[in-house]
């Protein structure tokens, strides 16, 4: 259904998106040109990244360009992961995220090329340890530096880390 501005609100996969260029592509559930979606847009969702191949619902508009997309509201997981790839969690047995409560916390650091990084939990200095699995799991691609996220935190084999994380706005919603 298109409202009275042309917005209407369609299902799709990132195509590909670039943090440095400031944009990227979303391919539409059900077809058609590809949808431009602006670093800005996704910001106002609260994330400054998403995964390749994640799961989005967003609002978009034809315009004189093509179309773009308006507003983020929905982000998801890409679909090509299977399981739980990770070594560090303590023991064989699994994490399930609804047994863990969501904490607000701020990226200390976070190095892509490495693989990993540290956020710490609001009111706590100890380090969380992010890895880009977990990131690329709940839709992310990277992390800046004092961004703000929701994120579970497990213990693992070496310490606490994070097993989930979401865009702090997105975590504060009812």
């Amino acid at each position: 259904m298109v409202d009275e501005k042309g917005i209407r609100r369609l299902r799709g996969r990132i195509k590909w998106f670039d943090p440095v260029k400031g944009f990227g592509f979303v391919v539409a559930d059900e077809g058609g040109p590809d949808i431009l979606l602006h670093a800005n847009v996704l910001r106002n969702f609260g994330q400054s990244s998403i995964a390749d191949n994640a799961g989005v619902e967003v609002s978009v508009q034809h315009t004189a360009r093509g179309i773009q997309a308006t507003e983020v509201h929905l982000v998801e997981p890409p679909v090509d992961i299977a399981g739980n790839p990770l070594d560090d969690l303590d023991g064989d047995r699994a994490i399930s995220d609804a047994d863990v409560p969501l904490q607000p916390a701020r990226v200390k650091w976070f190095d892509k090329g490495k693989g990993y990084g540290f956020a710490n939990v609001f009111g706590s200095n100890e380090d969380i340890f992010v890895h880009v699995e977990v990131l690329r799991r709940s839709g992310f691609a990277d992390l800046q530096p004092g961004e703000a996220i929701g994120i579970k935190v497990v213990d693992g084999k070496r310490g606490r880390m994070a097993s989930s994380v979401t865009a702090w706005d997105w975590a504060t919603r009812d």
